[in-house]
């Protein structure tokens, strides 16, 4: 009779019966994401099988990954310890990274209005070590998902990368955007020209996605390790970091712009960040991200963009300064 859960197993997964082919005892799904699905094989390993976007600049993401382990930092990182194609599939073995998803996403579970103080301190600790790790020429290498070229390529500043970036993100597919955002070329306009004001800033790591389930935290609600890196993962100005982080800890949550206003004040009151900065930036994720899953309001990412924007000072008046 106990064979009869693992056969139904296998045929729903056929991957559970690769990795037991392989030796791996115990292995099951423990999660997926934008990059692929990972699974628990035991004894301090995982594997992740690849899908999505095609990872072109793979080796470029092994070398990131590499380039900020070797940084001492209060959580742990990705680590990639092998890489195998299986029919055309790639399978990345990692090692596995500690503690537990801190929230379930805004999508499948409902925020309490209150921010908690311990999500609090653990997302500044997060940002203030990302923001301790140097900018690296891999990470200038990577390529923004939905872009056709690497972020950095033409570009010595992140600024005007990031300019560059709206301009080509808005071109791709700005008239379906601006059917739901008014005066939407303009808006570009005057987010690109908040952007190249911007004054100079570090060059640190970005993972651009530090959603609730990407922070894992142990018992104590510390912050143990940061994954899935990959969707915007770049280097830039570390304030770029805690602009996206404080629009989508809460993306689909009844309370989401609240929370959105209450972590920008938050991140700009402990972290020395210019509050128009951020605000600038988040015009800027917003237009580089909208249509990378959908392209009108049945989309909840292409929907949430919109209303930031509608929302987004920077985005709908013209700002004499966005240092201040």
């Amino acid at each position: 009779m106990e064979s009869i859960p693992n056969v139904r197993a296998t045929l729903s997964d056929p991957w559970l019966a690769y990795f037991a082919d392989r030796g791996h005892t115990g292995v099951h799904r423990i999660g997926a994401g934008v990059e692929g699905v990972v699974y628990r094989l035991g004894e301090g390993r995982a594997a992740k099988v690849w899908s999505g976007r095609p990872p072109a600049d793979f080796g470029l993401t092994c070398q990131v990954y590499a380039d900020i382990a070797q940084h001492s930092l209060p959580f742990s990182t990705p680590e990639i310890i092998d890489v195998e194609d299986h029919e055309g599939v790639l399978v990345t073995y990692e090692r596995e990274l500690p503690g537990v998803p801190m929230r379930v996403d805004s999508a499948h579970e409902v925020y309490e209005r209150e921010l908690a103080a311990q999500h609090n301190d653990a997302l500044l600790a997060v940002l203030r070590g990302l923001a301790s790790v140097p900018g690296t020429d891999a990470m200038r290498q990577l390529t923004v998902q939905g872009d056709d070229r690497p972020l950095w390529q033409d570009h010595d500043c992140f600024r005007d990368a990031l300019a560059a970036l709206v301009a080509r993100a808005a071109a791709r597919h700005g008239a379906s955007l601006a059917a739901y955002v008014s005066d939407f070329e303009a808006g570009v306009g005057r987010t690109q020209k908040a952007l190249r004001a911007l004054p100079d800033a570090p060059v640190t790591a970005i993972h651009g996605d530090l959603v609730p389930p990407n922070i894992h935290i142990d018992a104590a609600g510390r912050p143990v390790a940061v994954l899935d890196f990959g969707f915007y993962t770049t280097t830039g100005d570390p304030a770029f970091e805690a602009a996206v982080t404080a629009a989508i800890w809460d993306m689909y949550g009844p309370h989401a712009e609240e929370h959105t206003a209450e972590l920008t004040r938050l991140f700009a009151h402990e972290l020395g960040y210019a509050p128009t900065t951020l605000t600038a930036y988040q015009a800027a994720y917003a237009l580089t991200t909208y249509d990378l899953f959908g392209l009108d309001d049945r989309d909840g990412h292409f929907r949430w963009c919109a209303e930031q924007l509608r929302r987004n000072a920077v985005f709908n008046a013209s700002h004499s300064s966005t240092r201040s």
